[in-house]
């Protein structure tokens, strides 16, 4: 088992998977190929997750946040227990290299499995299953990590990071930079259907009553990630029809 933890440095740090020998090079219909971003802002105290898939419904799948605690990204053949288990495992206090370790050793299916998390402080681990369909990879960064599966290649992560880094404006502006960047690199090799964002920060959400500051998915588009950016920009107040 290949596992890879990176912690957040000064700049963006990569790491490739090859693909096992005799891995499928086909294109699975049914795995959660998908390129996503995991993402903390210190100053904001916000925690998300942005994702864009050739799947149906992919924000049902892939992301997960708690605010206080952190965010994680399970995706390829997603293993959609990793994200309440890894929240578990975060707010109790481990980090996210331990979390990212714990469950990717407790899974028969792990070299199928794709995986970003990031912590409270804004730590980051990741681990990439070596019969993921390629291109699959990610680079990490300062608070945000980037990740995908049947990519076109890894200029679509690479162009993420760019993005993300160079964007202004809230997490969600920089996220939504991150995934529009990475879809005009070539994006999921399968083409464009479902798209999702979730950002969390402690009494956002409806009335204070929970954490859910942006809770935004589009299931079935076929430009969901500029549906999903008219989404955001609703719930952010930037139209008159946003109410």
């Amino acid at each position: 088992m290949a596992l890879v933890a990176l912690v957040a440095a000064a700049g963006p740090r990569w790491e490739r998977t090859a693909p096992a020998e005799g891995a499928a090079r086909d294109l699975p219909p049914d795995q959660v190929g998908t390129f996503s971003i995991v993402a903390y802002d210190p100053q904001r105290k916000e925690w998300g997750v942005a994702v864009q898939s050739c799947i149906l419904a992919v924000g049902s799948m892939v992301p997960f946040a708690r605010s206080e605690v952190g965010a994680i990204a399970t995706q390829a053949y997603a293993n959609t227990t990793f994200g309440p288990r890894g929240l578990d495992m975060l707010a109790d206090g481990h980090s996210a290299e331990e979390v990212v370790k714990a469950l990717i050793q407790s899974d028969h299916g792990r070299e199928r499995r794709q995986l970003a998390v990031i912590d409270k402080e804004g730590r980051l681990a990741h681990y990439t299953g070596k019969d993921c369909t390629e291109w699959a990879g990610a680079v990490t960064g300062e608070h945000y990590s980037c990740q995908g599966n049947i990519l076109a290649g890894p200029q679509v992560v690479q162009a993420m990071t760019q993005a993300f880094e160079k964007a202004r404006g809230s997490l969600a502006d920089r996220m939504l930079a991150a995934l529009e960047a990475g879809q005009q690199a070539g994006g999921d090799r399968r083409g464009q259907q479902s798209a999702a964002m979730l950002v969390v920060k402690k009494g956002a959400g409806w009335n204070g009553f929970d954490d859910r500051f942006i809770d935004l998915r589009v299931d079935d588009h076929p430009s969901p990630i500029a549906e999903l950016k008219r989404l955001v920009n609703l719930r952010l107040g930037r139209s008159r029809s946003g109410g």
